[in-house]
């Protein structure tokens, strides 16, 4: 795969499809996250003297209307800002030309607004070659999608390639799902087994300790014979749970020892946390978290660990009495000399609440794309830009 600084840029037009699909509240940015992770790229395409334009979705506009909700005018005004250049807006550029200059940026509204982008026209995707001699693919969060922005433009047009943020997603992805060091340890959280049954299969093949978080993590304990009480769980998943565990097992690995966990009768800010033995659960019991003693096994397995991915939290860290399972797990992740994968919206607020942010080697902000990764899927938008290069 071609990476943007394989090539001379100066004087060339490039067109950059960056990931700036940012919060707003009313009409202001609410979160610049993937604006800042999105600026590298656009900076280095400036500072080699190239033609800059750059387009991104924000939203779910009707294709075809022009709505001022979903107008990148915010993100042009942020980029004026925090780039060593001139920048402005163009609304329309499939039917108007599109002028730039050396070491300009010219921010191209909303692709959604353009009837073709989801289903991925190709007369769409042609006219959007059209405008640039170098493509550059920097949304990893957009990569599952089979768009014009996404897909068509890198198949039509001369050169096509990954940009920095592209790049590192899928570096960091690569070095925990393709070549691991080992022993490596993964972390899945959520309600639901049924939403990372897939995810669940494909680590039980690689990792040596799964560690469960969450409805998922009821699911297998009722799976392994315990009493969880009213706990969060899907009895139809007991036996897609139990394969897992033997598959597990076939290999050596294993899911933690579970000896404790914190409970309460009903899911409130101001329910109180009751710490008891796994098989003291009574039959009114709600599991909120991971108590100490299953945390401290927990903690030690993660600081023998090389390689770590987490995808969810332990328990109910939104209430602070049902959070000590998240906290401890973050600051042994961050502790560990492990190269750690974060991602999950869930998982970046955990790590933003107990400031660890400095201390995971990666935190991906790909959403969708991340976990279609960690899935085994063939992402597109990596096949056109392997396919082109090749």
């Amino acid at each position: 795969m071609l990476k943007i600084s394989d090539l001379d840029l100066s004087d060339q037009r490039v067109l950059i499809r960056a990931d700036l699909n940012v919060p707003l509240m009313a009409g202001k940015i609410s979160s610049d996250k993937r604006i800042q992770a999105s600026i590298p790229t656009i900076q280095y395409a400036i500072d080699q003297g190239a033609r800059v334009m750059v387009t991104s979705h924000l939203g779910r506009p009707q294709e075809g209307k022009f709505s001022e909700e979903n107008s990148l005018q915010p993100i042009a005004d942020y980029l004026r800002g925090h780039l060593g250049a001139p920048v402005r807006l163009q609304r329309d550029w499939i039917h108007a030309p599109v002028e730039v200059g050396v070491r300009e940026v010219v921010v191209l509204d909303n692709c959604r607004f353009n009837i073709g982008e989801k289903n991925n026209d190709e007369e769409l995707a042609k006219k959007y070659a059209a405008l640039a001699d170098i493509f550059v693919m920097d949304a990893f969060g957009t990569a599952h999608r089979k768009q014009a922005s996404t897909y068509g433009v890198a198949q039509f047009c001369k050169i096509a390639c990954a940009g920095f943020l592209f790049a590192a997603e899928l570096d960091a992805l690569e070095k925990v799902m393709a070549s691991p060091k080992q022993p490596m340890i993964a972390i899945v959280g959520g309600s639901k087994v049924s939403t990372k049954l897939t995810i669940l299969d494909q680590l039980s093949d690689k990792v040596d300790q799964l560690i469960l978080g969450g409805g998922i993590a009821n699911t297998f304990l009722k799976a392994q014979g315990y009493e969880i009480g009213q706990s969060l769980y899907e009895p139809d998943f007991i036996n897609q749970a139990k394969g897992i565990m033997q598959k597990l097992e076939a290999r050596g690995a294993s899911l933690p020892n579970i000896t404790d966990v914190i409970c309460g009768k009903q899911f409130d800010a101001n329910e109180p946390a009751v710490l008891k033995k796994i098989d003291q659960i009574e039959a009114d019991d709600m599991i909120f978290d991971l108590g100490p003693e299953s945390m401290t096994e927990i903690e030690k397995r993660l600081s023998e660990a090389q390689t770590i991915l987490w995808n969810g939290p332990i328990g109910v860290f939104e209430f602070a009495q049902f959070s000590q399972g998240t906290r401890v797990l973050a600051h042994a992740i961050a502790k560990s000399n492990a190269f750690s994968l974060a991602g999950g919206g869930d998982t970046i607020s955990a790590i933003q609440m107990f400031g660890v942010e400095n201390n995971i080697s990666y935190i991906s902000t790909a959403g969708g794309a991340f976990l279609e990764f960690v899935e085994g899927k063939k992402l597109p938008a990596i096949e056109i830009l392997q396919k082109r290069a090749g």
